[in-house]
């Protein structure tokens, strides 16, 4: 049975325009423990002119974990999304993203199998995932860095489809991300998922899921960027907790994907009430 924590994803600070090290400082201000950076591969136009969250792991990774530091952050994981399935975008990105985690000190990386290529039959996915997957789980082994799949896309989006990537690669390097917000507009019983891989969970997206929002979309889509504040929506958060507290043995974050630094505030201190 291990610990729980709370953390902030830098997806909060979307909306502001505004650079990672400001992130940083609100996520300190606000009181989080943890923070999750989000990094990208090559440059990026509006994140070099500083009004985007995201760090190019072309820069010194010392850049995130300094900024952390001095903000007395941990980092629970690096935000490293991708399409598995696409070996040509995803290979060198995941696996540089686990070498710039492995080099602070992150101890996971999240992906999910993301947006397929339009021409490749569902076999074909799965053999190319199979290969990102692999080639990034020795990276990941030799560095003790966890990967943290995610519910997010067309195969993901019900257990047995997230199961059938996890058993891809038979690594103590690959673990499941759960995002609770994912599961619940894919349809899903979220407690039952999360329940199903508690045993195997390395990393948590604490996403709350509006009331409007689940009757426009639940059942739609597969995933969402950021949720409402926690405690504002549709997710039980007790329930939430209480498996993860009974069923999980390794320490665990509840990284909080909102959408506003005012939702954000607002998820620490629900959360914080049952953590």
């Amino acid at each position: 049975m291990g610990k729980i924590s709370i953390g902030l994803n830098t997806e909060f600070s979307r909306s502001s325009d505004k650079p990672f090290e400001w992130a940083v400082e609100r996520t300190a201000e606000m009181g989080y423990e943890y923070i999750e950076p989000m990094v990208h591969f090559g440059r990026e136009l509006m994140s070099e002119a500083g009004y985007f969250h995201t760090v190019s792991m072309f820069d010194d990774p010392y850049r995130i974990k300094e900024a952390c530091d001095k903000a007395g952050l941990k980092i629970s994981g690096l935000q490293s999304h991708g399409p598995l399935g696409r070996p040509d975008v995803h290979g060198e990105y995941i696996k540089l993203a686990i070498r710039v985690a492995a080099e602070i000190g992150v101890p996971v990386v999240n992906s999910d199998e993301g947006i397929k290529a339009k021409w490749t039959t569902e076999e074909e996915d799965f053999v190319l995932m199979k290969y990102t997957l692999q080639e990034a789980a020795f990276v990941a082994e030799r560095r003790g860095v966890k990967i943290g799949l995610e519910p997010h896309a067309q195969y993901s989006k019900t257990p047995e489809g997230l199961d059938r990537i996890y058993n891809l690669v038979d690594s103590p390097a690959i673990g499941i991300n759960m995002d609770t917000g994912n599961a619940y507009l894919a349809g899903q019983d979220v407690y039952a998922w999360l329940d199903r891989v508690a045993d195997r969970l390395v990393h948590l997206h604490a996403k709350d899921i509006s009331v409007e929002h689940s009757k426009a979309e639940r059942g739609k889509v597969t995933g969402t960027p950021v949720g409402c504040a926690c405690g504002d929506g549709v997710i039980d958060w007790e329930k939430i907790v209480d498996i993860v507290r009974n069923k999980t043995p390794r320490d665990i974050v509840f990284s909080v994907e909102c959408g506003t630094p005012e939702q954000a505030e607002r998820s620490l201190e629900h959360l914080s009430q049952m953590v």
